[in-house]
């Protein structure tokens, strides 16, 4: 039966792929980078398909698996070599964001502090992966195509593999509490948590990709519609088995806030939109922390300590480091340190995160690196408003991604290398104030007295992405 199912699923994906072969133009090759990149950090690493090593084991996080460095290293590599023949807009870029250049370089910085510098260093490569895949996006000459093939061609795969695993290989695909025994369903991840967060990822890009396919004409809508339906329905399933209810939640606000952006007009004015995010954030924190609405949390099957994740963020406190600088980048779950966490016993025992995104940077580097996030969240916020304000219906996205991070991060932690979390909420940064910085040089040009407009102000026009 299992064989069966096997088949029909793949016929059934490459089925996804003829019905929204016509949704996007042709892209270059290198967008292979990053749907590769993505395809494993949204479900689990090459050596735990391969069975190379068991899932849990505290070493591990020093060692690391050889196979899954080369594929990483190789990835970035050939990502390195993409980027170099596009300098000018890839600098372009990069000079738009420098807050997020200074939260990087900091982060290299901390690895001279880490307790083990080699094993804080290889991550922070792999956490410099994760720009290098944004920009093969962003700076693609297709950059809409480019966004759309990379979104669909991932959920493709991973989201319907996710639904074979739990119904015909549960021995893949569900596992059992230590705690209460209870079973939980994994997906192509490695956990729930891990398989909410890839529905949530890949569940706003059907949905942003539904919704740019309700507004079309011609042959190509229904079939597009008909692909990006089917995923979105695999997704509200998933979340369903998963009980995941941060992602749950967070897909359903910035599903909303999506929707709204995209179809209302007024609610495309900057005092209207702010109020729309504000709401959001106000809510989630409400809800979470300031026990108002106490009955929504009891509703997604939580309760005041949220499922012990106070009590898990009082205990790791008494671990931290250096409250201005952290432990180093990465390099509170490592080691010595991490034996003493489990130690403790009761919740602690075999955690490998705070379920908190900005406690996790907080733990690992300090004020500063929470200092400079918050500065790529302010600034990354004022250029996605203004991106929104200009196109709408494509950088609504941008938008959903960015809010769904923050709330997401309330009570998991995402902020890290090779999250799709962090991969999204870093493209939603750059996207922004790509599409922020090529709206004023195209008004520039276009405002411009004919007589005045030069082959170069077309030329510095055209090497922004498209």
């Amino acid at each position: 039966m299992s064989q069966i199912a096997t088949f029909v699923y793949i016929v059934g994906i490459l089925g996804l792929f003829v019905l929204d072969r016509k949704g996007t133009a042709r892209i270059s090759k290198a967008c292979w980078l990053p749907i590769v990149w993505l395809l494993i950090n949204g479900s689990r690493p090459v050596s735990l398909w391969l069975q190379i090593e068991p899932r849990n084991l505290a070493d591990q996080s020093l060692e690391g698996n050889p196979l899954d460095r080369n594929i990483y290293l190789g990835l970035i590599i050939a990502g390195a070599i993409v980027l170099w023949g596009r300098q000018t807009t890839v600098v372009r870029l990069l000079r738009a964001n420098p807050s997020i250049l200074l939260f990087l370089v900091f982060c290299a910085l901390s690895v001279s502090w880490s307790d083990y510098p080699d094993v804080a260093f290889k991550r922070w490569i792999k956490f410099l992966g994760d720009l290098v895949m944004v920009l093969i996006v962003i700076s693609d000459p297709q950059r809409l195509s480019a966004i759309k093939r990379v979104l669909s061609t991932v959920a493709f795969i991973l989201i319907p593999t996710s639904v074979l695993l739990i119904k015909y290989y549960p021995e893949m695909a569900r596992y059992y509490s230590r705690w209460e025994g209870t079973m939980f369903v994994s997906g192509v991840a490695v956990d729930k948590n891990m398989l909410g967060m890839t529905c949530l990822v890949f569940g706003l890009g059907a949905w942003w990709q539904l919704l740019g396919a309700w507004r079309e004409k011609g042959r190509e809508r229904r079939r597009r519609l008909i692909a990006h339906g089917a995923i979105l329905t695999m997704v509200l399933w998933l979340f369903w088995m998963a009980n995941s209810a941060t992602s749950g939640s967070c897909f359903v606000m910035a599903g909303g806030l999506m929707a709204i952006t995209s179809v209302v007009r007024a609610a495309r004015k900057p005092a209207v939109l702010h109020f729309l995010v504000a709401a959001v954030l106000c809510a989630s924190v409400s809800v979470l922390f300031l026990d108002i609405g106490g009955g929504a949390l009891h509703a997604l099957g939580r309760n005041s300590t949220l499922t012990g994740r106070t009590e898990i963020w009082k205990g790791l406190l008494d671990f931290s480091g250096n409250p201005l600088f952290g432990t180093g980048f990465e390099s509170f779950w490592v080691g010595e340190r991490l034996r003493k966490i489990w130690a403790t016993g009761g919740l602690l025992y075999g955690i490998n995160e705070s379920h908190n995104g900005y406690l996790e940077v907080f733990l690992n580097e300090g004020w500063i690196g929470l200092t400079l996030l918050a500065a790529i969240i302010v600034g990354g916020y004022r250029e996605i408003v203004r991106a929104v304000r200009r196109d709408p219906q494509t950088h609504c996205l941008n938008l959903a991604y960015f809010v769904a991070v923050l709330v997401y991060n309330l009570t998991e932690a995402a902020f890290k290398a090779v999250s799709p979390m962090w991969f999204v909420f870093v493209w939603a940064v750059i996207d922004g104030s790509a599409e922020s910085t090529r709206g004023n040089k195209e008004y520039l040009v276009r405002h411009r007295p004919s007589s005045e407009t030069s082959l170069y102000d077309v030329r510095t026009a055209d090497l922004l992405p498209s």
